[in-house]
């Protein structure tokens, strides 16, 4: 009959799939989309009859907001 000593039997601790940094990456993606999406917010107009062009159509919205978005998505898949 053959002992197993305790230095003989491996233990594994399969732990989290993906290391630190890259669960670092994956929040800071999140947090860009957020912030992509908070950018894209607004527009509206105190009176539902008067139709606003500056503010629904601005660059912020139109422009920043999505290549901000984009980056976010970039960074949390990219990267993780």
């Amino acid at each position: 009959m053959h002992m197993v000593k305790k230095s003989d039997v491996k233990e594994t601790n399969p732990g989290f799939a993906l290391g630190r940094e890259n669960y670092i990456y994956l929040i800071i993606g999140f947090v860009i989309i957020i912030a992509g999406f908070i950018l894209m917010m607004g527009g509206k107009s105190a009176d539902p009859n008067v139709f606003n062009e500056k503010e629904i159509f601005s660059a912020r919205r139109i422009t920043v907001a999505p290549v901000i978005v984009l980056f976010g998505f970039a960074l949390k898949y990219g990267l993780s």
